[in-house]
């Protein structure tokens, strides 16, 4: 399978790329320096230059990819601009891109809380605002996507065990290396297909939580 995963320098991103590249996928990351280019290498990656923000279209980026992963983000530290280029013109540009080329697979990766961004406050609110409005044009698209929701990230080794639930709401940590083997598992699970899922640390073998994901009815 050929994935270009979008944000491929992220700590998520270089760790799922160099999962799908273990598994004898061709796994390709979009970055925007090439000085980001040793690292994607380093995981068994080929990097993909391309402007997320200033890019008209990702077409070509995007061209002879089987599926792909929305895992850009524009950072804490940034402001409701660039949340709003990133986090939402950054995975719309994407959906657009599959829908032209024929890509029916995506996979994004979203956040607690977009289910109900008017909830929060301060610096949280327009972040919650661009996924939640990401996801929704991602679910109305026609594509066939998934929608991945973690909860806050950490830095902790993995476990491989997991909670993954249709229902939406929940509060609870997850490693970064945890929400990267879901997501490599979810990419080869095609009844994972018009999911929208949180996902937490827990007890549950990553492959066996993500193989009982279903679409909430």
């Amino acid at each position: 399978m050929d994935v270009l995963v979008v944000g491929g320098h992220g700590k998520i991103a270089l760790r799922l790329l160099g999962l799908l590249a273990a598994r004898g996928d061709r796994a390709r990351g979009l970055i925007r320096k090439p000085e980001q280019a040793a690292a994607l290498e380093a995981v068994g990656a080929i990097p993909v230059l391309g402007d997320l923000e200033a890019a008209a279209s990702l077409e070509a980026q995007v061209k002879g990819a089987d599926a792909v992963v929305f895992a850009a983000g524009a950072g804490p530290g940034s402001g409701a601009a660039r949340k709003a280029t990133v986090d939402l013109g950054g995975a719309v540009k994407l959906t657009e891109a599959a829908q032209a080329l024929g890509v029916r697979r995506y996979v994004m990766i979203s956040s607690i809380g977009a289910d109900r961004p008017e909830a929060a406050s301060g610096s949280m609110l327009p972040y919650l605002e661009a996924k939640a409005e990401a996801d929704r044009h991602l679910i109305a698209s026609g594509l066939d996507y998934t929608v991945i929701r973690p909860g806050a990230l950490t830095d902790d080794p993995g476990t491989g065990r997991v909670r993954l639930t249709t229902e939406l709401g929940g509060r609870a940590p997850v490693s970064r290396d945890d929400v990267a083997a879901v997501l490599a598992e979810v990419l080869h699970t095609p009844s994972t297909i018009g999911v929208v899922a949180e996902l937490f640390s827990g007890d549950v073998p990553v492959s066996e939580a993500v193989q009982a994901l279903r679409p909430a009815q």
